[in-house]
């Protein structure tokens, strides 16, 4: 039996991680060093028969106007009476984080068998190695989501195909401020053995 016990530094270091929201991260955001740390861990997440079914498109900032008229478009299409302060604020979600990048799941790479949830599963590995790194490394990051994500026009303008899934944006940066900490559940509220209910 491997008697190996984890430094209490690195428990508490993954302990300590918490999500920080885009609009609290500032530049500057890893470097390019870094920033190959971060993909070298994302690709040590599990990967049934090595499909890689998941891919990161990064958002340069020469891009974020772009990305920014996606955000407006797709605000557009589900409210045609959005006005031009909601507008505008949709396209200034694309303005956050100096690192901003797209995580994408295929349904269709690789072999057929190897179920979606499986590869979201395999995809979400890989998003938290990054959270954990980055987080070692002294950034803040954190997921956000939307229904911008399920529309065609978003989807098209950032060149997912059919059998893509835009699953969330990943930010990473600097951090100016952060919420207090809450504590996280204890391990009782969510592990259970099979056959054996506590009192």
């Amino acid at each position: 039996m491997n008697q190996a016990i984890l430094p209490l530094g690195i428990v508490h270091l993954i302990g300590t991680r918490q999500t920080i929201l885009p609009k609290r991260l500032f530049a500057p955001g890893p470097n390019e060093h870094e920033l190959e740390q971060l993909f070298v861990a994302a690709s040590s997440a599990p990967d049934h028969d090595l499909i890689n079914p998941w891919r990161f498109l990064m958002i340069p900032l020469h891009k974020r106007l772009d990305l920014g008229d996606l955000f407006a478009i797709a605000l557009r299409e589900r409210d045609p009476s959005a006005t031009n302060e909601q507008l505008e604020q949709a396209r200034e979600k694309a303005m956050r984080a100096p690192l901003l990048m797209l995580v994408i799941v295929d349904e269709t790479k690789g072999d057929s068998q190897i179920d979606l949830n499986e590869r979201t599963l395999s995809a979400g590995c890989a998003v938290q190695n990054i959270l954990l790194l980055a987080h070692t490394m002294g950034y803040g990051a954190g997921l956000t989501s939307g229904k911008a994500l399920k529309s065609e026009s978003f989807r098209l303008g950032l060149g997912l195909h059919s059998g893509e899934h835009a699953i969330c944006f990943l930010s990473i940066g600097t951090v100016v401020s952060r919420k207090p900490f809450k504590i996280r559940q204890d391990s009782d509220s969510f592990v259970k053995i099979w056959g054996i209910e506590k009192r």
